[in-house]
């Protein structure tokens, strides 16, 4: 998928989640451990967005791309995120997947707590 198609998809995410009243604090979070899509917040809870977009369902359904080693990714991203910015370490911590179908205006589908940290 070109990048320019992944951005289109991701600020199509970004808008849904902040019509469902979620604030972005940043996006495409990178660091050495990976990146993150959108880092939004939901009242008092910090949410990782992956942001997964497809134009047809003929290889899987996008969710299935966010396998576990991706998760890992994810979740050390959003370590990383949360030790170089204190102001948000007292929050609860969300990951959300939101699939975006390509080519159809407004076919977003959110998965909340789509995964958890194992410790």
């Amino acid at each position: 998928m070109a990048r320019t198609t992944g951005f289109a998809a991701e600020h199509q995410a970004v808008k849904y989640l902040k019509q469902h009243g979620l604030s972005l604090i940043c996006s495409n979070y990178s660091c050495k451990m990976g990146e993150i899509d959108a880092i939004m917040q939901d009242d008092k809870t910090l949410v990782f967005v992956e942001v997964k977009a497809r134009s047809s369902e003929q290889h899987g359904h996008p969710a299935e791309y966010v396998t576990t080693a991706k998760q890992r990714k994810i979740i050390k991203t959003a370590q990383h995120f949360l030790m170089t910015q204190p102001q948000y370490q007292h929050f609860a911590c969300r990951f959300d997947v939101v699939c975006i179908q390509l080519n159809t205006e407004n076919a977003a589908l959110w998965i909340e707590d789509a995964f958890q940290v194992n410790h």
